[in-house]
């Protein structure tokens, strides 16, 4: 945890360094390509040793495969050579190293590179291997169509703004910032002389960076005085469930939960913040003239703790995690693609029976909630009193929901697991089977495919 910390906060002084000493107009793509490949390897040497050479076996296989693989086939043998030895790390972690030990917990950056590796696959798939007219809108932005060099690949899986903790990133989109292009290619979307612009021009990300070290050194400060002093333990502890009741446990399942999050808020906000200061990350202009940098965040606390669906918190959760599973599986699997997504979600986190529990508890869920949305929320939507109430109940549901699907994800183990949900009487399983017992189901919509298909995900929307 030392040396992720230190690795990160050191790629946070060089990503300031690189954009203002090694931006697009003092440096060759060349030259920025190998900086960020050269420091990537030194973070992970540093940060994992000799565990790093997982990392940079599972990179130089899939290299291979990329370029003597068959175009239709790329993306299927990318996926299940990076899949494959990701849980084959996963599985020698558990039964070499045990569980809970984190000083070889090299998965993380695998987990990441992963992640790339199938991203740029079926990228690379959809631009040579497949029609315009075969692809949704957001596929045919993101099609890649040409194979990349060596270096544009390497700097791409393991370059030091993202080799530690990610997040993914398209291939386009950081060919773009390497070159120059990334922020050019947003602002262009903008008409600025109706703005009374006469050039275009040059947000700094340094109000961005500021204001998530902000968030980060608060959610530090949580991490180091909550999560510590609530441990998710407590919940099935002998004592506590013996002296307590069911409305008390619920209520101590939210603050664990609640005391779970800083880590991660702590973790993926740092690593948002060291892609911006590289100036990587810049998203657009809104309607109001506001730069954001937005484009790689993994959560939006906010949408988080306001959720009033289980889907907007999923959304707003782990959001590049949640736009790769989206773009490798439930966009192209021709069956059951909810199941699927969350079933692959379960495999690529590792092999803890709690993560299988999770997500399987999660399919159950998304699809009782589903069912309640389609059939109810029509009825609850005026008059404002009336939307009000509506609200403040499905958050409730939502954030009870959440705790109790996510416990296993932290307990990891079986035993612990079982004790947790027969303490709470299963009573969220039982609820969702009734619930798809009793209300009617549609099928689930796909995406039309075709180029003038618009892939939607604003959550706050689907509240």
């Amino acid at each position: 945890q030392i040396n992720f910390v230190a690795c990160q906060l050191f790629a946070l002084l060089a990503a300031f360094w690189f954009r203002v000493y090694l931006g697009p107009s003092h440096a060759s793509s060349a030259v920025r390509h190998a900086f960020a490949t050269l420091f990537g390897i030194y973070f992970a040497v540093f940060c994992f040793g000799w565990y790093s050479i997982h990392l940079f076996v599972l990179v130089m296989l899939n290299y291979g495969i990329m370029n003597m693989a068959s175009i239709p086939n790329i993306h299927r043998y990318s996926f299940v050579v990076a899949m494959g030895y990701l849980t084959l790390c996963h599985i020698s972690r558990i039964y070499i190293f045990h569980y809970g030990i984190l000083t070889t917990d090299f998965s993380g950056p695998l987990m990441i590179i992963t992640q790339k590796i199938t991203t740029l696959a079926c990228q690379l798939h959809d631009g040579i291997g497949r029609q315009a007219e075969e692809l949704t809108a957001e596929q045919n932005r993101l099609a890649v169509k040409t194979r990349p060099s060596l270096l544009e690949y390497l700097s791409y899986l393991l370059n030091f703004m993202s080799i530690i903790a990610g997040p993914c990133s398209n291939y386009k989109d950081y060919i773009a910032f390497i070159e120059g292009r990334h922020v050019h290619m947003k602002l262009l979307e903008v008409n600025w002389k109706q703005k009374g612009y006469d050039r275009l021009p040059d947000p700094s990300p340094t109000g961005a960076v500021m204001y998530k070290l902000c968030i980060t050194l608060l959610s530090l400060v949580l991490f180091l005085t909550l999560t510590k002093n609530f441990p998710m333990a407590y919940i099935i502890d002998n004592e506590f469930l013996e002296n307590t009741s069911f409305l008390s446990r619920l209520g101590y399942l939210y603050v664990v939960t609640q005391a779970a999050k800083p880590k991660y808020y702590f973790a993926w906000t740092l690593a948002d913040a060291i892609n911006n200061a590289a100036g990587y990350g810049f998203s657009g202009v809104d309607e109001k003239g506001v730069f954001h940098w937005d484009l790689l965040s993994n959560l939006n606390i906010w949408n988080i703790e306001t959720a009033t669906s289980f889907k907007m918190y999923l959304e707003n959760w782990n959001i590049q995690t949640t736009a790769w599973l989206k773009r490798v599986c439930y966009d192209r699997v021709p069956w059951y693609p909810t199941a699927s997504t969350f079933i692959l979600s379960a495999l690529w986190h590792g092999i803890y029976p709690g993560y299988y529990f999770t997500f399987l508890t999660g399919i159950l869920i998304t699809l009782a909630a589903r069912a309640i949305r389609n059939n109810c929320r029509r009825y609850f939507l005026a008059p404002v009193p009336l939307k009000a109430a509506y609200d403040t109940v499905t958050w409730l549901v939502t954030q009870l929901a959440v705790c109790y699907t996510v416990a296993p994800f932290v307990m990891l183990a079986v035993e612990p697991t079982i004790k947790f949900y027969k303490s709470m009487y299963f009573y969220m399983h039982i609820l969702s089977i009734l619930v798809l017992l009793v209300l009617p189901t549609r099928p689930q919509a796909r995406s039309v495919r075709g180029p003038q298909n618009q892939v939607t995900q604003n959550s706050i929307k689907n509240k």
